[in-house]
């Protein structure tokens, strides 16, 4: 039996962005959000309280509701792991092919004896918030890093690398990604509560570089804060979202050494509450998305390529009031975001103009219900891979027979 997430097609769109402002709001009233440093417990109990309020809340259809992706009444994939386990809350994805779907999933959960009856195979199934699994109930760090196919075959596994994430007082390891201009496709694991980031070769049997010192936070050229992501220029430069706990973006040159770093903490439209994800656009622009101001930060890069003092990234605008967002896709036409705090959770598309185009509303009920899209990554046939941090599994999502592809989330924009 197949379910389908539904396209929601609205006449609303947003307030255009002046094309010349430099601080903007582009929908309505800035919003900020308090600050979560480890301990996590509070905060965290505050997140999924709210989670769960709008989980006990109705939702009416649209009539002008249009299919877009479909995907299995059971989950994807099936749990591999031991017998009194099941999975973790998956944290990363990134897809290298369809051949190689690299996930990152923050330990696994071991069950509670007797097994409840409601439990089906995810750990939300047993019921929320209880098992909510960014409350850590039940985790054990291991087989933090998994490779399926577009089948949701098992490849490899990399369990001889969880001793990295053992003993963790936190959600742990954030994001997984890999170079799209590297030939040797490194693979690149940001550790938010170990304040490190791991480089590893592509079979997983090399650990080839450390960025920062593993559990000891700072603010300083060598060490990091709670980092959250990481984005790459075609060059060999990348840059650091370095993130909830210092709310600066790092650039390094290609051989790591320090090259510069901008952002600051603060409440207005230019500052920022978090530093969560990262992507590049079309016309050397990046699009920083702020969870706790509920923003999204838009800069474009002003330096010549071949200049030492490439990159520099000036600040252009703000577009507020997007909720809670955790991850974003830039294309050559648009972008979307995910959004974790409304009700139900969501994927967003807006043009490069901020404008509003267009919504991807997820179930909050029965067996395919959402809590939070928390990664997203698209294959080259349109199928969207994304994790579920709070609900705890893996998803896949295919294009519908009848969707307009024009509709539908597209490979991210590399920069020739």
């Amino acid at each position: 039996m197949k379910d389908t997430i539904l396209l929601q097609r609205k006449s609303f769109k947003s307030n255009p962005i002046p094309s010349k402002a430099k601080t903007v709001l582009s929908r309505g009233r800035f919003n900020t959000g308090k600050i979560m440093h480890p301990p996590y417990g509070k905060a965290i109990q505050k997140y999924i309280f709210i989670i769960f309020c709008y989980f006990s809340a109705s939702i009416a259809a649209d009539d002008d509701l249009q299919q877009s992706y479909t995907f299995d009444e059971e989950t994807w994939i099936q749990p591999f792991s031991e017998e009194g386990f099941t999975w973790g809350g998956n944290s990363g994805v990134h897809v290298e092919s369809k051949d190689r779907i690299f996930f990152l999933q923050r330990g696994e959960t071991k069950l509670p004896q007797p097994i409840p009856p409601s439990y089906t195979d995810f750990p939300a199934s047993m019921g929320i918030p209880d098992w909510n699994v960014l409350l850590g109930r039940g985790r054990v760090w291991q087989n933090c890093i998994y490779i399926t196919n577009s089948q949701g075959d098992i490849i490899d596994i990399w369990d001889h690398w969880d001793h990295l994430f053992q003993g963790t007082n936190g959600p742990g390891p954030h994001r997984i990604r890999i170079n799209p201009y590297d030939e040797d496709k490194k693979v690149w694991v940001v550790d938010e509560t170990g304040h490190i980031i791991y480089v590893f070769s592509n079979d997983g049997k090399e650990l080839l570089l450390t960025i920062g010192e593993k559990n000891i936070p700072g603010n300083d050229r060598y060490h990091l804060n709670l980092p959250q992501d990481v984005a790459f220029l075609p060059n060999g430069k990348y840059l650091i979202a370095d993130g909830i706990g210092n709310k600066r973006i790092i650039i390094r040159n290609k051989d790591h050494s320090y090259h510069s770093e901008f952002g600051e903490e603060g409440n207005e439209p230019h500052q920022y509450g978090s530093v969560h994800s990262l992507a590049f656009g079309p016309n050397e622009m990046l699009y920083v998305v702020d969870r706790i101001n509920k923003d999204m930060k838009i800069y474009h890069q002003i330096a010549e390529v071949n200049s030492s003092n490439y990159p520099n990234y000036q600040y252009i605008e703000t577009w507020s009031d997007l909720g809670v967002i955790l991850d974003v896709i830039v294309n050559d036409q648009s972008l979307w975001v995910t959004e974790s705090n409304r009700n139900p959770p969501r994927l967003k598309q807006y043009d490069f103009d901020g404008n509003f185009l267009q919504q991807i509303e997820l179930p909050t009920s029965g067996s395919n219900f959402w809590i939070e899209m928390h990664s997203i990554s698209v294959d080259e046939s349109g199928n969207l891979y994304a994790t579920d941090n709070q609900a705890g599994r893996p998803r896949k999502l295919s294009p519908a027979m009848n969707a307009d592809i024009d509709k539908l989330v597209k490979m991210p924009y590399r920069i020739e």
